[in-house]
């Protein structure tokens, strides 16, 4: 535990059996998680209040926070939800329980996001997405075709004769209230969630595995990489073009009105899954050169970057600070009386 002002420890605990993958902490109940090869509950103390029997040697290696005081931990291709409840007997302690596993996933579970208290989304290391219903734990939607040209027919083919399962890993998700982003492989989709789809894809966003995003105001979206790059994208909404309507006159004449309809149905479907928006590079920031872990946003502070390259770099928005300059210049002009106002 660390002091965030002085950088300080302030606390320490090793008397972990396996290694510690992740950490939550649930603020409803002021207690914090960790997960490993089991799951333990903390106080502020760092006061152990209990755990689970041992889970896996693979372990848990993400957590969520769901409501009713439960939890949603990842082990392998199983999602575990445990219940977390003080104990009866009047004491600090408290009891964990096991309320559900979900057996869905076909692969390892890599990434997990909470939506609102009614949905989470869930991904896997074969590209598939699934989202949850937070309450009862049952699956409302699920896409697993990110790749299909089929269903994304704006997308050009790529000719190779197999796909490795890092190009279809979903490394990591974020969203809004609309949307989840998910990072998959070297691309990023926008899948909504009330159309149920993907709705906008950028099928090569990096060189190389794409390896955390997040949402930004203003539609836009920041990406990092293997590759070393950090990209900043928009969100944009594609000028529909109103399709042409088929000719009637003469099919009809012979009896093929049939075929005619057939034919518009189809373009209409066509249409229907055609993503309405698209990411448009807006920005890349150059300055690592190794690969690119993770990075944190501070909204109008800016942003910091850290990769394997050893380097943590700040970032900051260079036309803001630009007009801030221009204002602070014409407000010391101003005060020394040199500000000729006509």
């Amino acid at each position: 535990v660390w002091d965030c002002n002085s950088g300080r420890q302030v606390q320490k605990v090793s008397c972990f059996h396996s290694t510690v993958k992740c950490l939550t902490v649930l603020q409803r109940l002021d207690v914090w998680l960790s997960g490993g090869s089991d799951l333990c509950v903390w106080n502020r103390k760092l006061d152990l209040l209990c755990k689970t029997s041992h889970l896996t040697d693979a372990g848990i290696t993400a957590l969520l926070e769901l409501p009713k005081n439960c939890v949603a931990a990842a082990v392998g291709k199983e999602l575990i939800i445990f219940r977390l409840s003080a104990s009866n007997n009047g004491s600090e302690g408290w009891d964990v329980l096991e309320v559900k596993r979900l057996v869905d996933h076909q692969d390892n579970i890599l990434s997990l996001v909470s939506v609102n208290d009614l949905t989470f989304v869930t991904g896997s290391h074969v590209g598939e997405l699934i989202v949850w219903d937070a309450l009862d734990w049952t699956m409302q939607a699920s896409e697993c075709n990110f790749w299909d040209t089929s269903v994304h027919p704006d997308v050009q083919p790529e000719i190779k004769l197999s796909q490795s399962p890092n190009e279809t890993s979903v490394q990591h998700l974020t969203c809004d209230t609309e949307c989840v982003f998910a990072a998959v492989g070297k691309g990023i989709f926008v899948y909504n969630l009330q159309m149920k789809r993907v709705i906008a894809s950028q099928r090569t966003a990096h060189d190389s595995s794409v390896l955390h995003i997040e949402k930004l105001p203003n539609r836009q979206l920041i990406s990092c990489s293997e590759d070393g790059s950090v990209r900043i994208w928009e969100l944009r909404e594609k000028q529909q073009l109103q399709a042409e309507p088929v000719p009637t006159g003469f099919f009809n004449m012979w009896g093929f009105g049939r075929v005619n309809k057939q034919a518009n149905q189809a373009a209409k479907k066509m249409q229907e899954n055609t993503p309405m928006y698209f990411l448009e590079l807006v920005g890349d920031l150059i300055g690592h050169s190794s690969a690119v872990q993770m990075f944190l946003y501070f909204g109008e502070l800016g942003l910091a970057t850290c990769s394997a390259d050893h380097l943590i770099i700040l970032w900051k928005d260079g036309e803001r600070e630009s007009s801030l300059r221009s204002l602070t210049l014409f407000q010391k002009l101003a005060q020394n009386g040199d500000l000729q106002l006509k």
